[in-house]
């Protein structure tokens, strides 16, 4: 009886088996795209795991390993060497737009990174209460902590609130607190309540390159005082439709400042962040900022790239979280780009 139940079982599925390779030959023909196809269940897991690794630029396919770890020594300079060139002069830069989430704090951090990391002195000063800049760069910002809110509102040193970055030479930044958020209602009295962070930065003992103002997502005073103080305004856009909506308004106010407080103040440079190139929607937006603000846009462009959203949590930079990623390699050409501008176009422009 078990032989007569076992043979049946083992014997019968395989006469069709001779058939499975010549019914599947057909179906194993791979064609050749730079983009996953999403027609059968094995296409669909190729196009998660495209979604998940970094988003290229303008190469087709990730790098072999070797040219990753050739970007990887580029971007963290081991040497020291002087290879970004440095300006005659400071350049105060303000990093602003009053929508949240287009990548203002990580856009500062790792500019400043990139730029110092190359042979030029920087401050990043962190002016949004919730402190993001220095999570970023590991600077210690708990309460108690001496931080910009001292420097505005009971006029303290900026040296002696400023921290050096660990890891980082020629790199020092000025943390915020939970106090800051109080800022705005007790500036609304003080004298000259506009431009209390401009005399903190003029009256600074030692010479930076540049000064990178990290802003709140708002048009508050804290935002005034960093547009009076600074010499250039950067903007990171979202390659999406809400970025481009408030646009306007920011500039209409940097307008005012530029009228009524600070004739020195220009827009110098437009960064595009967030990119995916998957998407008719951020060509179109790209398209549209390059029409209307031209040579002032970045030729880099930052790709959504998941090494850029974990490096915070880590307290680093994706420079040096991940030196070989896509988004360091795009934050450091975005760098390298702002520095040569400046040679090029010299800052006495903007002064």
């Amino acid at each position: 009886m078990r032989a007569n139940v076992a043979v049946p079982a083992r014997f019968e599925p395989q006469p069709p088996v001779s058939a499975v390779p010549h019914q599947a030959a057909p179906e194993v023909t791979v064609t050749p795209s730079d983009t996953p196809q999403a027609s059968g269940y094995g296409d669909e897991v190729d196009a998660s795991t495209y979604v998940s690794r970094e988003t290229p630029t303008r190469e087709e396919d990730d790098p072999p390993l070797a040219m990753e770890a050739m970007r990887a020594v580029q971007i963290l300079n081991p040497s020291g060497e002087v290879t970004m060139p440095r300006p005659d002069r400071t350049r105060v830069m303000c990093v602003a737009n009053q929508k949240g989430g287009v990548g203002k704090t990580t856009t500062t951090v790792n500019l400043a990174v990139a730029l110092a990391l190359h042979g030029n002195r920087v401050l990043v000063v962190d002016l949004d209460p919730q402190g993001n800049a220095s999570t970023g760069l590991n600077v210690p910002h708990h309460t108690g902590v001496p931080d910009v809110y001292d420097c505005l509102i009971d006029s303290v040193p900026l040296e002696e609130v400023a921290q050096a970055v660990e890891g980082i030479p020629n790199l020092w930044c000025v943390p915020a607190t939970i106090d800051l958020a109080g800022a705005e209602i007790e500036l609304v009295s003080v004298v000259a309540r506009e431009s209390r962070l401009a005399r903190a930065i003029a009256a600074y003992p030692g010479h930076f390159d540049y000064v990178f103002i990290d802003c709140p997502p708002s048009l508050g005073l804290l935002t005034v005082n960093a547009l009076v103080a600074a010499q250039e305004v950067l903007i990171p856009i979202q390659c999406e439709y809400y970025a481009l909506e408030g646009l306007n308004q920011l500039i209409n106010n940097i307008n005012l400042v530029r009228q009524h407080l600070n004739p020195k103040l220009e827009v110098s440079t437009i960064l595009l962040t967030m990119y995916d190139r998957r998407t008719r929607l951020a060509d179109a937006v790209e398209q549209d900022v390059r029409n209307h603000f031209g040579d002032k846009v970045l030729q880099a462009v930052i790709p959504r790239n998941v090494r850029v959203s974990e490096a915070p949590s880590y307290g680093q930079s994706v420079m040096t979280y991940d030196p070989g990623s896509r988004g360091a390699t795009s934050y450091f050409e975005a760098a390298q780009e702002i520095a040569e501008r400046g040679v090029k176009e010299p800052v006495s422009r903007n002064a």
